[in-house]
């Protein structure tokens, strides 16, 4: 199965937070499974690390790519047309990244691992 991790989640699995819940700490850590991280989860921990949200860090915000390449873990690329559909999901949310993750998740059949609900009333399959 191939799942995409919503920003929070990769943050915790690589804290080894026990805020993941026991499915989503399963479904990461199968090693059949075949765990995307979006580019825009790269975008959103940048962002969030210079604007001072994301207290420590430092480590994951400098080497994203080698983070998540040394977790066996695939690189999920935005396209033009994850652009397009992301700007065009009806509804009031409106934080990019999840928007991005939404449109990359409902275009590709993927099942999102995040405890955020929001996911929900877009239709997306979540895992949590």
């Amino acid at each position: 199965m191939r799942v995409l991790l919503d920003t929070h989640a990769l943050l915790w699995w690589m804290a080894d937070s026990r805020r993941l819940s026991t499915t989503a700490h399963q479904s990461i850590a199968n090693e059949a499974n075949d765990v995307l991280v979006s580019a825009a989860s790269a975008w959103e921990i940048s962002t969030k690390f210079r604007i001072g949200k994301l207290p420590g860090g430092e480590t994951i915000a400098t080497d994203i790519a080698g983070r998540v390449t040394h977790q066996g873990f695939t690189a999920l690329v935005i396209d033009l047309a994850d652009a397009e559909r992301a700007g065009r999901l009806p509804g009031p949310h409106r934080d990019p990244f999840d928007r991005m993750l939404m449109a990359q998740a409902l275009a590709r059949g993927l099942p999102v691992v995040s405890v955020d609900e929001v996911f929900d009333r877009y239709g997306v399959n979540r895992i949590w």
